[in-house]
């Protein structure tokens, strides 16, 4: 593997690009302060934005590590006002399978955005960074999230019951993948 950290990504409609402590208002209006959005999620709503400004500051930092991969999601119709994050949420220490996150605002859901993200997120940690395979889960009561992966290519595994805990508790996942060779 070949880890370069978080790359500027460019798309048909979206720029993915670090996050910068300044999206802190933004980020917070657009998702992080909404509880539709953050049902499924594994952290609470922020309640105000120095909560988001806190998050910015921990995510700002972990781009000096060459394994961090964290986009702020932008639509370039709306300039650099992020809309929402795609990243490697979890990378096991042996390095071997990256798990993909992803959230957005409720106002751009159901418009292929995320399903643009994620294809451009795959494709680069295929191509540039040489993982071989790449992981990805949802809450089975979110299925439009396995909507967005089955749409990139990703292929359902099967559902793992009370595997994973979210805002809603303990929770059955519907669990996906895709392989390098089979996309």
């Amino acid at each position: 593997m070949n880890h370069i950290g978080t790359q500027y990504i460019e798309t048909d409609r979206l720029i993915l690009r670090r996050f910068e402590l300044s999206d802190a208002p933004a980020m917070f209006a657009n998702w992080a302060s909404d509880d539709e959005v953050t049902k499924y999620l594994t952290w609470p709503t922020h309640a105000d934005v120095s909560v988001t400004e806190g998050v910015l500051k921990d995510w700002v930092a972990q781009y000096g590590q060459d394994d961090c991969y964290r986009w702020a999601i932008t639509l370039k119709e709306n300039g650099p006002q992020p809309i929402g994050n795609i990243d490697v949420c979890h990378w096991p220490e042996d390095g071997a399978v990256p798990e993909i996150g992803y959230c957005m605002g409720r106002r751009w859901w159901r418009r292929g955005i995320m399903s643009e993200a994620l294809g451009a997120v795959l494709d680069f940690l295929f191509d540039r960074v040489g993982v071989e395979r790449i992981v990805a889960r949802h809450d089975v009561n979110n299925p439009h999230s396995g909507g967005v992966m089955r749409k990139c290519g990703m292929k359902f595994e099967g559902i793992r019951e009370k595997s994973h805990q979210n805002n809603q508790g303990v929770i059955d996942t519907a669990n996906y993948s895709i392989e390098r060779d089979k996309r």
